[in-house]
């Protein structure tokens, strides 16, 4: 697959891909929205503080493990189109909510909620590696990623110009700007479940027998599996710390959701017994076994490259703002300039990927 093949548009795997990157792209566009916009709110709300932003911004992530794993499921069962769509059309709602929202609380609940759009880069992985062949699939999930991912910059760049220009600015001019984001986002999740297919048509679909735990090759991965489970829905505990810390939790409140926590571990544990003991005891087929610490390399390279970037798309164009005296239109368009970079990286990657 080559740069050309993407302008091909009558073919339905680059057609296909084209649709599930706009899909991408506006999610990320609203899941960082908050971003260009948020010393904006801070000078209209006099009740909202940097502080507060802060705490925003790591709840702007917080459900997304958990998101992705659970999505993960359901793509299995479901596929990746009826998932997508779902998901735009869900995560519109808690948007909304934080675009007219009128307190700390409403607007913490409704970031929090909203953490749940980052599910929406493991599924469009899984369709476009539904369109494409192995040897193209590097480059296409590159290109897919790259200009998704750029919805980050989309958002820095544009966000604060539609809030001041399009809509007068003022007080409501930011909240109006998230709201049309959210609206669009809405549209287009219904138009995605129509326009696009999960793979081609009659292409066989490998589906895990299971879909309430990852199957492991060995007993010894198991133990692995679980091991890593723990930290993965355990790191939520972190978030509790920091709301109750901030005031918005109360002691018995942190209580609950330690518990919940806990809880949600013992059942993912379990789930990973009860689906794999049985496998395990039967013997697994040779072409169904893999090297889980492969797994656990890759979720290590993806904590360590893109959880950095999360972090400073996060609180970019509030710290140029700050640091530099800029406008917020100004701090967006070159906080931008980190996110853009993606366009270049993801697409050389994948090449470098099916070459190498």
């Amino acid at each position: 697959m080559t740069v050309a093949d993407l302008f091909k548009v009558k073919n339905p795997e680059i057609k296909a891909l084209h649709w599930t990157w706009i899909a991408f792209f506006i999610s990320f566009y609203t899941w960082f929205n908050m971003a260009p916009l948020a010393t904006t709110m801070i000078k209209e709300l006099g009740w909202l503080t940097m502080k507060d932003i802060k705490l925003f911004a790591i709840c702007n992530v917080a459900l997304t493990i958990p998101a992705r794993v659970f999505f993960g499921m359901l793509q299995d069962k479901y596929g990746p189109r009826k998932c997508f769509s779902v998901l735009m059309i869900l995560m519109a709602i808690p948007a909304l909510f934080f675009a007219f929202g009128n307190s700390k609380e409403q607007l913490l609940v409704s970031r929090l909620v909203l953490s749940c759009i980052g599910a929406s880069f493991s599924i469009g992985i899984h369709m476009t590696a539904l369109w494409f062949k192995p040897r193209d699939i590097g480059f296409a999930e590159g290109f897919y990623a790259g200009w998704g991912n750029f919805g980050s910059a989309g958002a820095a760049m544009t966000l604060p110009w539609v809030a001041l220009s399009l809509f007068g600015g003022g007080a409501n001019g930011w909240r109006y700007a998230l709201a049309a984001n959210a609206i669009v986002m809405l549209a287009y999740g219904v138009l995605y479940f129509f326009v696009i297919t999960d793979g081609p048509a009659g292409a066989p679909q490998h589906k895990p027998r299971k879909t309430s735990a990852m199957e492991v090759s060995t007993w010894f991965d198991m133990i692995k599996l679980i091991l890593v489970t723990i930290p993965l829905w355990g790191i939520l505990s972190i978030l509790v710390w920091r709301i109750q810390n901030f005031g918005y939790l109360s002691s018995n409140g942190a209580i609950i959701a330690y518990a919940a926590i806990v809880a949600i571990i013992i059942y993912q544990i379990i789930q990973v017994l009860r689906v794999n003991i049985p496998i395990l005891k039967k013997g697994v087929p040779e072409d169904d076994k893999y090297k889980f610490n492969n797994v656990v390399a890759l979720n290590t390279t993806y904590f360590a490259n893109f959880g950095a970037e999360l972090a400073v798309v996060s609180m970019l164009p509030s710290f140029f703002e700050a640091t530099f005296k800029l406008t917020p239109t100004t701090a967006g368009l070159i906080a931008a300039s980190f996110a853009f970079v993606n366009l270049i990286a993801r697409p050389l990657g994948g090449i470098l990927s099916d070459r190498l």
